[in-house]
């Protein structure tokens, strides 16, 4: 039995900066453990992790004055137990600090009894220690809605230059917690530990240039102050691919109907078709113009074809509705719809109607998308389910056809999939999967090799197969992306040079 998406560990789960506060405070206003506790916990998982790394033995700290700062503190004093200096810098002086910091402060200082500790009250005082092998970011979390600005934007750039390893607390100083938006310079951290719950902005935009390497430090949340959140990160650790039972027959198998193909962009067809087969589905039915039917003849014997049209015909008409209606009504199956399609007005219109006319479930990719966003709405039947595949370019297309205002790649994804009905897999870095209920699925790994010529259609092929073997929609979105993220894995072990479409099949 395969995972269901919906099931996400609690891991995975990723949090804005405003959920992230609000859990935080739950936790200490009603399950009355203290955030003096929680910070304890937080960097003693830090100072943990820090310790299994190469022998460490003096640590800059750049502290500023909230809990960001407390967290790093209580590093300090677990690495001063390990005989570990510490050169403490306060942006902003030690004075009105957050009460747990200062409550972390004042205890640190009763650690110090082999004086190992070096404070400074602020960055014009500071006199970098000839000696340190790594720098603590400690400085703004993930409360920062405004540029950094002063003696921090000296401090990171300082930081940047240095050929020693930054940690950061959290969040990298200069990284919006949920858009992972650069606000005006950034720490560049080679590991960032994230506390509670995952951020949203470690995955989105500039995140993962910036934070290195990702540690999560759970603390004692309860599960359920976490339910209100509704974006998750993807990865093969709870995402897990079966190969499918064969059947007593070909169409007790999985039957995937692909209507593809025009004069000129016959491959997008073929690799799909392809892509869709190896997943071991019973039947692939290609449905095409009859004019390009012996390109698919001398390319594709493992496929079912079915010809429409006359031997004139090398791209979809309008005409052509019927009979292809006809021939998906045949078997009970999944169809994908799109690639290699054209852009003739007529294809328009027979996308148009055979949408209408279909209530199977539905991948629509690459010109399919295309039709979508030249209709005034969406030709979606209502008990119907659609999984729409756009690159960025098309989906800012569908987006205009709508009427929806263009907001972050997230929000815009969550939206467009609310408001219309259907699951979204936005193809990009990081590939995004919106659903109907408003939640979403982020990629933890690289998919800028789907942006690529062909590899979309790919994706389509593999897309389309899990929803063909009776996949819930975004399961196999999820499904897809990573299996083609594991075979990009494996032929890059055995090669240098750039993957072929073809080698995610």
């Amino acid at each position: 039995m395969v995972k269901e998406i919906l099931d996400a560990p609690y891991s995975h789960y990723l949090f804005d900066a405003e959920l992230s506060q609000k859990i935080d405070r739950r936790t200490i206003e009603e399950m009355g453990i203290d955030g003096f506790t929680l910070m304890e916990i937080a960097g003693s998982s830090a100072a943990k992790i820090l310790l299994q790394q190469k022998e460490l033995t003096h640590g800059v700290f750049l502290c500023g004055k909230g809990n960001n700062a407390g967290d790093a503190l209580v590093v300090a004093r677990y690495l001063l137990q390990h005989n570990v200096d510490a050169t403490i810098v306060f942006l902003s002086g030690s004075d009105d600090l957050s009460p747990d910091t200062q409550k972390n402060l004042e205890l640190l200082r009763k650690f110090n009894s082999n004086e190992k500790l070096t404070f400074f009250e602020s960055w014009e005082e500071f006199n970098s220690p000839e000696q340190f092998d790594f720098i603590i970011d400690g400085m703004l979390g993930t409360g920062l809605t405004s540029d950094v600005r002063g003696d921090y934007v000296k401090a990171v750039e300082w930081a940047n230059q240095q050929p020693k390893p930054v940690f950061a607390m959290d969040i990298p100083t200069g990284l919006h917690a949920d858009s992972g938006k650069i606000m005006g310079t950034v720490i560049n951290a080679d590991t960032t530990f994230t506390f509670g719950g995952q951020k949203l902005g470690l995955y989105l935009e500039d995140g993962p240039k910036h934070a290195g390497t990702i540690h999560y430090c759970e603390l004692p949340f309860p599960n359920q102050f976490k339910e209100d959140c509704n974006t998750y990160l993807l990865d093969e650790s709870w995402i897990q691919i079966e190969s499918p039972t064969p059947g007593q027959h070909k169409y007790n198998s999985g039957v995937l109907y692909i209507v593809a193909g025009s004069e000129g962009l016959t491959g997008a067809a073929i690799m799909a078709a392809q892509s869709a087969w190896a997943e071991g589905l019973g039947a692939v039915i290609l449905i095409c113009p009859k004019g390009i039917l012996p390109i698919y003849e001398q390319t594709l014997p493992s496929i079912i074809k079915k010809p429409v049209g006359s031997r004139n015909d090398f791209f979809f008409k309008d005409d052509h509705t019927n009979q292809v209606v006809e021939i998906i009504s045949e078997k009970e199956g999944s169809l994908l719809l799109g690639p290699g399609l054209g852009r003739e007005q007529s294809t328009v219109t027979f996308v148009q109607e055979v949408l209408t006319q279909i209530t199977s479930p539905t991948v629509i990719d690459a010109d399919g998308l295309w039709c979508l966003a030249q209709l005034d709405e969406l030709p979606k039947p209502e008990q119907s389910e659609w999984i729409l595949t756009p690159h960025p370019g098309e989906l800012n297309r569908l987006i205009k056809s709508t009427g929806l205002q263009k907001e972050s790649r997230l929000k815009t994804v969550r939206k467009y999939a609310q408001t219309t009905g259907v699951t979204l897999l936005a193809k990009g870095m990081p590939a995004i999967i919106g659903t109907p209920a408003g939640k979403c699925y982020l990629t933890n790994y690289n998919t800028r090799y789907f942006s690529r010529a062909g590899s979309g259609d790919v994706l389509a092929g593999k897309v389309s197969a899990r929803l063909a073997l009776g996949e819930e929609p975004a399961t196999s979105c999820a499904q897809g992306l990573l299996n083609g993220k594991q075979k990009l894995e494996n032929y890059l072990k055995h090669h240098q040079d750039l993957p072929e479409p073809s080698d995610f099949i």
